[in-house]
Parts: structure tokens; sequence; C-alpha cells
């Protein structure tokens, strides 16, 4: 398999800042909006992003973790059934400003299940969604990140992969598989 860097851990870094403050110039305060982290990646992103806004901001971001397992249209079609994880969402959606965020979009079908779980919490003002990277021309789906952290051409073969480190740095891969 070969794996070349596309974002280093400075580059990732640099890239929160912009996002975080691309989200305080169209949200400014948060009063009235709140980010919920897609499960299992998603919620590192997000967890990083709130860490970095509630650094410039007054008052903390709410952040909520949002498990879409049950909701994916593929759930009943996989030989093996997929372990759900962990919703928390502390918090009321009705008439908020919500971001969903994710590591990386491909699809689409993750976020079409998210829109569904996201549902059971209230009816939003409205939906805008952050991913680190922005695979494009693959999508399934109509949907298109509102926030994109990086986009990248990618073929069938290549999976991208983000690390997270505990020092709350992290590098991203385009890794390829090569075939036999």
């Amino acid at each position: 398999m070969q794996k070349r860097l596309i974002i280093d851990h400075i580059l990732l870094h640099i890239t929160l800042s912009r996002l975080a403050h691309q989200l305080i110039e169209n949200h400014g305060d948060f009063a009235a909006t709140v980010m919920i982290g897609l499960q299992p990646r998603g919620i590192l992103l997000a967890s990083r992003l709130k860490k970095t806004l509630d650094q410039l901001l007054e008052n903390p971001v709410k952040l909520g973790y949002l498990d879409t397992t049950f909701h994916r249209d593929d759930f009943r079609r996989r030989d093996v059934p997929i372990k759900a994880n962990t919703t928390e969402i502390p918090f009321l959606i009705e008439d908020k400003n919500v971001i969903l965020v994710d590591d990386v979009l491909y699809t689409g079908r993750s976020v079409r299940a998210a829109l569904d779980a996201m549902i059971s919490f209230g009816r939003p003002k409205k939906v805008e969604l952050l991913v680190l990277i922005n695979r494009k021309y693959t999508r399934e789906l109509p949907v298109e990140p509102t926030y994109v952290g990086n986009a990248v051409n990618t073929m069938d073969t290549q999976r991208v992969l983000v690390e997270w480190n505990d020092d709350q740095t992290g590098n991203v891969w385009l890794t390829t598989k090569h075939e036999t």
C-alpha cells in the first residue's frame, strides 16, 4: 500500500484555525448555533474545532455527538452488522443553526443518514456541513459541504486517512491500494 502525506501537522493546525475563523464570521458568538460531530471520526475533528473556538469566543460552543448507524441505507446489507456508537446531544436543536462535522466527505451517504438521525432531536433552523477533507467527484448523493479544510481528487482505489495524535496534532494521508 502506498501512502502519501497530504496535510502535515503544521498545515492541519492552520486549517483548523481557518475553519474556526470562518465559522465565527458566519455564526458570531454561536448563541444560535450548535455543532454536532458524526460518529465515529467526525467527533475527533469536532472536539478539536470546539477547543479552538472556545479559545476565541467568550462562551463555550455547544457540541454533541451523533451516531447514524441505524439510519444508514446499507445497515442491513453488510455481512457483519455495524457496531453502534454513542449519541450524545445534551441540548435542543429546535430552531438552531446546526453545523454537522465529519472528517471526510466521500459518497454523501453518511451525511444523508445524519440528517435523518438528527430530526429525532428537533427541527433545526439551518444545517451546514463542515468537513476536513472533501473527496471531489465521488458523490453518490447531491451533498456538498459548506466549509472545507481541503479538497482532493481521488480514485476508487484510494482512501483518505486522518490520523489524530494525543497531543492535538495529526496528519492526513492518501493511501492507494495496489491491484494485483
